[in-house]
């Protein structure tokens, strides 16, 4: 019978997002692909380390008890540069730690990006920087895991994520108005275009598929008073008023929702996300995440203008 992945919330996912693969990485770089092989091989049976998604791929697959088993709500897929051997570890690796993922792409050293749409992808996920500014690029919806020093409560059933608006969920055209003309300059065009909405970002549409899935949340619970939805969305950005409003503007024209909004007005993130405490939080500027990486599991969504390479590089 042909799976059909349209009506689906579908996340492609790299090893390196999913793992901790500190010591094959080195390995690979140290002493080439055939040790990369044999150390593979010889540790088939090891199960890799958690890595920085793990708890949000966790918990997101475990949503899926919402809908019948056979017709799953989301579907995470393996997007790997290992080839079909290789990647064996990470498959038992995936089986061992009880996650239902039975789906994956093997490049063997190529990018995968490029069967995101065939897949119904709304999200690409991995630590490998190229790779992600290759999808970017491509116009695909990406991100960059950084490291974290968070350690994740597995007693925790909820699943929260925070996202940035402008260059995340939003397209970043008044990001490059303030990045011309500051501050003020940024706060009287949104006040002159409050009532237009923004054009989307690289990813509007995941979000999308979340709330698809918070509405289910919302019919279980109006079903059954005790149950307690788990999936928690969070606006956490550097707009205040009156630049707030084009923002929540434009979630509502495009039919979307968040339950928590933090407009910042250039109070530093990190605080705030550290209290709030999500399992990923979306950014498009790198000075951003510097700063919240370290305690809160951050992903760097290279969009935009402020993402470019400087004039005169390739």
């Amino acid at each position: 019978m042909r799976y059909d992945l349209s009506d689906r919330l579908v996340v492609g996912i790299a090893s390196s997002a999913l793992f901790d693969l500190t010591d094959c990485d080195a390995v690979f770089r140290e002493r080439g692909e055939d040790a990369y092989r044999s150390y593979q091989e010889a540790h088939l049976d090891e199960l890799l380390a958690k890595g920085v998604a793990f708890p949000f791929v966790r918990r997101l697959l475990s949503l899926n008890d919402l809908a019948d088993q056979a017709d799953p709500l989301v579907e995470v897929i393996i997007l790997s540069r290992n080839d079909p051997d290789t990647g064996m570890r990470l498959m038992r690796s995936i089986r061992g730690h009880g996650l239902p993922i039975s789906r994956a792409v093997f490049r063997q050293g190529r990018p995968s990006h490029q069967f995101m749409p065939a897949l119904n992808m709304s999200l690409f996920l991995s630590a490998d920087g190229p790779d992600v500014r290759g999808a970017v690029a491509a116009g695909l919806p990406a991100g960059r895991v950084l490291k974290t020093g968070r350690i994740d409560d597995e007693s925790d059933p909820e699943l929260r994520i925070a996202f940035d608006f402008d260059g995340v969920v939003a397209s970043d055209a008044a990001e490059q108005v303030y990045q011309k003309g500051g501050i003020d300059e940024f706060r009287a065009y949104e006040v002159g275009h409050a009532a237009t909405p923004h054009d989307p970002g690289p990813l509007r549409d995941f979000l999308a598929g979340i709330n698809r899935v918070q509405r289910l949340e919302e019919e279980r619970r109006r079903k059954d008073s005790a149950y307690q939805p788990r999936l928690r969305v969070s606006l956490v950005t550097a707009r205040d008023a009156p630049a707030h409003e084009r923002a929540l503007l434009s979630l509502k024209q495009w039919g979307l929702r968040v339950n928590d909004a933090f407009f910042l007005g250039g109070i530093d993130k990190a605080a705030v996300l550290k209290a709030l405490d999500p399992h990923l939080f979306f950014d498009d500027q790198v000075a951003n995440l510097n700063g919240t990486a370290p305690g809160t599991p951050s992903v760097h969504v290279p969009f935009g203008a402020v993402n470019a390479p400087p004039a005169g590089t390739v």
